[in-house]
């Protein structure tokens, strides 16, 4: 007999307007963060053990094949072109086939390591970062968490309208 379980919303957020359940808990300044774990677009399994050492800004995404997911992965490469001790990693639900279409230019992604979450959706829940109802239920709601080199929580924004984009400057402080 399988068994059941509630999962609790925490957070709201809205797409264009109407109110949105985000499941989970974001973990809070000054905690570990949780681990990441998830599929590159080739298929490699990849976890944020990798970046051990650097400063790290983790996205949660609801699709890199939509414009707002796209220029916002793009403006931070730029933000953080040139700098060895950041890591810079976007996280959605897409198949890596599709993280593999929507991301193939190393100019304008050059710095930015996707992972697809589709075995791992766990790890957005953990991070308080997906949505438990409306149209994109299942998908990542739009955040940004900083982690310094020992993987603590420094910086956390959920975006509060899913089509809007993040704070650039918050994360970058």
């Amino acid at each position: 007999m399988p068994k059941s379980f509630t999962i609790i919303a925490m957070e709201k957020v809205t797409l264009k307007g109407q109110p949105t359940a985000v499941l989970g808990s974001a973990p809070k300044v000054g905690s570990k963060a949780p681990s990441i774990t998830g599929v590159d677009p080739e298929l490699k399994e990849r976890s944020l053990q990798e970046f051990q050492g650097k400063k790290k800004i983790v996205c949660f995404v609801p699709s890199l094949d939509t414009s707002v997911c796209s220029t916002s992965a793009q403006t931070f490469n730029k933000r953080v072109s040139g700098r060895p001790d950041m890591a810079l990693i976007y996280c959605s639900m897409d198949l890596p086939f599709a993280l593999q279409r929507a991301c193939g230019s190393k100019e304008l992604y050059g710095n930015v390591v996707f992972l697809s979450l589709f075995r791992n959706p766990e790890v957005a829940e953990a991070f308080g970062a997906r949505l438990g109802d409306g149209p994109l239920k299942g998908l990542c709601a739009r955040a940004v968490f900083v982690l310094d080199a020992h993987d603590k929580v420094v910086y956390h924004q959920l975006v509060p309208e899913i089509t809007q984009e993040p704070d650039y400057e918050g994360p970058l402080r």
